[in-house]
């Protein structure tokens, strides 16, 4: 009698059993660890394109809150309650105003899924008065 492995061995109608088995049934279990792994990286990526995207907005929201905030100061109105007013109002508590001279700078902090990421991405916009 041999103590070598056999690399399959059929019984019971062919059902197969021994070394080939027992491989596909690793193979399997890394097939599901590739897979999880994969959803996780596609799910973090979507997450990082849609936080870009989320900034690049606040961006552009920033620079029409400043030229509310410039076109207000032209006129001789208070710049910070028309830099407000322009601002969507997921926006208004994030916004910091400053004026110098002429010139209206808007801070706008983005929206983002963990909070100090949120200073980290601040986006600024200015606008000047003639």
């Amino acid at each position: 009698m041999s103590t070598a492995r056999v690399p399959w061995e059929r019984i019971d109608g062919g059902v197969v059993k021994g070394y080939i088995a027992e491989h596909q049934r690793i193979e399997s279990g890394q097939a599901t660890i590739e897979a999880v792994a994969g959803v996780a990286a596609l799910m973090l990526a979507g997450l990082l394109g849609f936080q870009l995207m989320v900034t690049g907005y606040s961006a552009t929201v920033a620079g029409g809150a400043a030229e509310a905030g410039a076109i207000a100061l032209i006129r001789g109105e208070p710049v910070e309650p028309a830099v407000r007013e322009a601002l969507p109002g997921w926006a208004r508590s994030r916004v910091s105003v400053s004026t110098t001279g002429p010139l209206v700078e808007v801070r706008l902090r983005p929206p983002a899924l963990v909070p100090s990421l949120s200073d980290a991405l601040a986006v600024s916009s200015e606008a000047g008065a003639r």
